[in-house]
């Protein structure tokens, strides 16, 4: 899988981390260039991470700042970025089963390491369900078209 990393100054070393984690396990783990020497904007690198997702150059995206709250609002922004707060194993589980989130999104201040790790490997790992969860995506993308989600159509 190709997964691109992104982080400001307070989440930077989780994902210089977790790259080489993902490189040993076989995957294409690269971070987004812009971020690693010093203070950084969180914005950008949640552009650029989701950007690359939205266009399909890579599958999967994981951004950190200090909340993940940042990374999270910046990447939705970008049509395409399906971009989750995670910060437990049932909402990265989720994220990918119901939302078929393409980025997630952790907090570098209030979770540890072991614990990015395990939410890694479940939102890597985890499959989306489709179905009825495949309905709320339409709704969402007819909002990314500016529509009106009640009335946008939507296959049964």
């Amino acid at each position: 899988m190709k997964i691109m990393l992104g982080a400001d100054h307070r989440g930077f070393e989780a994902i210089a981390r977790l790259r080489d984690r993902l490189i040993s396990a076989g995957h294409e783990a690269t971070i987004v260039e812009g971020c690693a020497d010093g203070p950084c904007d969180y914005p950008v690198p949640a552009f650029r991470v989701a950007s690359r997702v939205a266009t399909g150059e890579v599958d999967r995206g994981i951004l950190v700042c200090g909340t993940g709250i940042g990374v999270s609002i910046a990447a939705n922004k970008v049509k395409g970025a399906r971009a989750a707060l995670v910060s437990d194993e049932l909402t990265a589980e989720l994220s990918r089963t119901h939302n078929n989130a393409n980025i997630m999104c952790l907090s570098g201040d209030l979770l540890g390491y072991r614990l990015i790790e395990k939410l890694t490997d479940v939102f890597i790992n985890t499959e989306f369900e489709g179905g009825r969860h495949a309905r709320r995506l339409q709704r969402i993308e007819a909002i990314e078209r500016g529509d009106d989600p009640a009335t946008a159509q939507v296959d049964a």
